[in-house]
């Protein structure tokens, strides 16, 4: 049954008997919420309607930096309401939503487009990324001064990296002058044309053309000597080899305006998934090896990468039911990243929110309203999640519009049971209220 009505913004609604955890630490206390903000902190609160807590954590809300919504052009796959759907049962209260729609968000009207249909959703707040080249085709500046007049704080070719250099110098000239962040997806196009997975023995003996790291890693170094150059923040877009991790640790000791991000898959899949040939494991950048996974889960536990982001790249069955080399590469990451996250990472629950909250939401320039402490007069962005459970993924149970979970099947630890947005509960009990 819906039950939003039970838990509007206008109603004093306790969560109670959960520890709440953010940036200061952890501590037991009920948290009231009362239109849109948290209005008292403390024990033995009461309010108008309860909703139990107890043995679960309580937080500001998960932001994903990295997500593709796919509406314009692409909604067989996703629509922005449904990725918005998986996002709140997935504890999420922000959504940067990448470029890559048909039209691309290279334009104002696109961008109005998208943040206006996250507004009609009502799940989560979902902020329109920005094209730094017109199309994506990395040819030309997209109007990065007039997509930030309209409020846009991060701009990404995702799917595509920027390859040529005074290009992306330029960008990051006009970046830094207009105080917006640029993510840069870490590819140069010239080494992977072709290839299906990551470079490695196990390539070789399955007779599939490999992906090499260094692909990843010339242009991860370059925009770094790029932004020691202009000054201009750079964002590091789903990580995947130890030298890159490497690379930005040595960045960030040079105080280099630097952040980074892993997805969920990268540190928990390696790449003989591929023996199989199931196109479900199929991703950019592909599946790494067991060493490179070391190397990002190090790097998340000493702060060398920023943030977990998904990544979330929903396709039609028809679409991941291509050849290997056909079949476009991409898999979901809203609804299971928690369980993921809580099941490899070696960190305590304040860095886990830490990553999967606080500083995406700094990175995202939308730290006034998501990811902040739980504190009187904070909005209501919040998560309630039991990181102990386990559960099993199952294709029946997602929200998203399609099913290219690779996690199908396992058993995962740790899941949300209420989320809510601007102080109205999304999800309750693990169910949608919309």
């Amino acid at each position: 049954m819906n039950r939003s009505a039970d838990v509007r913004a206008t109603t004093r609604t306790v969560l109670k008997g959960g520890r709440v955890v953010d940036s200061r630490g952890e501590q037991l206390a009920d948290v009231a919420i009362q239109h849109g903000v948290i209005v008292e902190v403390g024990a033995r609160l009461t309010g108008d309607h309860v909703v139990d807590a107890t043995g679960c954590v309580v937080a500001p809300g998960f932001v994903d930096l990295h997500a593709h919504l796919r509406e314009p052009g692409k909604e067989e796959a996703e629509t922005i309401e449904t990725g918005s759907r998986a996002g709140a049962k997935g504890g999420y209260t922000a959504l940067v939503a990448m470029p890559n729609t048909d039209p691309p968000q290279d334009s104002v009207a696109v961008i109005d487009f998208v943040r206006e249909q996250g507004k009609r959703a009502g799940l989560v707040e979902v902020v329109p990324s920005g094209c730094i080249t017109l199309g994506r085709k990395g040819e030309a500046l997209a109007p990065m001064a007039e997509l930030a007049a309209a409020g846009v704080r991060i701009f990404t070719d995702d799917g595509n990296g920027v390859q040529d250099e005074l290009l992306m110098r330029r960008a990051m000239e006009y970046a830094k002058g207009l105080g917006v962040t640029l993510a840069q997806h870490c590819e140069v196009a010239s080494l992977t044309k072709g290839a299906v997975m990551n470079e490695c023995q196990c390539c070789t003996s399955l007779g599939l053309p490999g992906w090499p790291s260094l692909a990843e890693e010339l242009m991860v170094f370059r925009d770094i000597e790029l932004a020691r150059l202009t000054g201009a923040r750079v964002h590091f877009l789903h990580l995947s080899t130890a030298r890159s991790v490497e690379l930005v640790r040595a960045a960030k000791r040079d105080g280099l305006p630097v952040t980074a991000e892993v997805t969920p898959h990268h540190l928990s899949l390696d790449d003989t998934r591929l023996a199989s040939f199931d196109t479900v494991f199929k991703v950019n950048p592909p599946l790494r090896s067991p060493s490179d996974i070391a190397a990002l889960r190090a790097g998340v536990k000493d702060g060398t990468i920023d943030a977990l982001a998904t990544d979330h790249a929903p396709h039609p069955r028809r679409d991941k039911e291509l050849s290997l080399d056909q079949a476009p590469p991409g898999m979901l990451g809203l609804e299971t990243a928690l369980g993921v996250a809580l099941g490899v990472l070696d960190v305590d629950l304040v860095h886990l929110v830490r990553i999967m909250s606080i500083r995406p939401a700094q990175i995202a320039g939308i730290a006034d309203r998501h990811g902040r402490d739980l504190e009187v007069g904070a909005p209501a962005n919040m998560v309630v999640f039991d990181p102990n459970v386990t559960w099993q993924v199952s294709p029946d149970s997602l929200a998203s519009k399609s099913r290219n979970t690779p996690y199908i099947g396992m058993t995962l630890r740790g899941r949300v049971r209420h989320t809510f947005f601007n102080g109205t509960a999304t999800v309750l009990d693990g169910d949608a209220q919309r």
